[in-house]
């Protein structure tokens, strides 16, 4: 699985948003320096959230953008679905509607036990979490072990 710039900067802008405290509209200026983003290619993340439902904006000198529901209500899969589309996919097409034949055949049984693990972390995780500098205790302990932070 590969996670896009557009899926990253997407949840580290959302975290922001969930991270402030006031609620007060945040300028996409401002969430692009606060995560070192690229501006025009947040504007467009932006638009992906907020026609999502994910996120709202309000115009004006005091404008911005906040969260379109609580932090804790919004999950990373949730953000990543809205710029990207289904959390795994091969060739394009979800897992369930793909079938294989002959020595090939228990495949399909892979790329769903992908896509439930996928969705077993992200669907976990919350805006309120990254906020906080917390993440569920089943998904920390996948961190502990110290073949997850490497690369074979």
């Amino acid at each position: 699985m590969r996670i896009s710039a557009k899926a990253d900067y997407a949840v580290r802008a959302a975290a922001e948003l969930a991270a402030t405290r006031d609620g007060a509209p945040v300028p996409a200026e401002t969430l692009a320096r606060a995560q070192g983003v690229p501006y025009r290619f947040l504007e467009a993340i932006l638009s992906d959230l907020r026609r999502e439902g994910i996120v709202t904006s309000r115009r004006g000198a005091r404008g911005g953008y906040v969260l379109a529901r609580p932090a804790d209500r919004v999950t990373v899969a949730d953000v990543v679905r809205a710029v990207d589309g289904p959390l795994v996919y091969v060739r394009d097409e979800r897992p369930a509607d793909l079938e294989y034949a002959g020595a090939a055949s228990s495949l399909l049984h892979v790329w769903v036990a992908l896509r439930a693990n996928v969705r077993a972390v992200l669907e976990h995780v919350t805006l309120a979490d990254l906020a906080t500098g917390t993440v569920p205790d089943a998904v920390r302990r996948l961190t502990e072990d110290d073949e997850a932070w490497r690369n074979p």
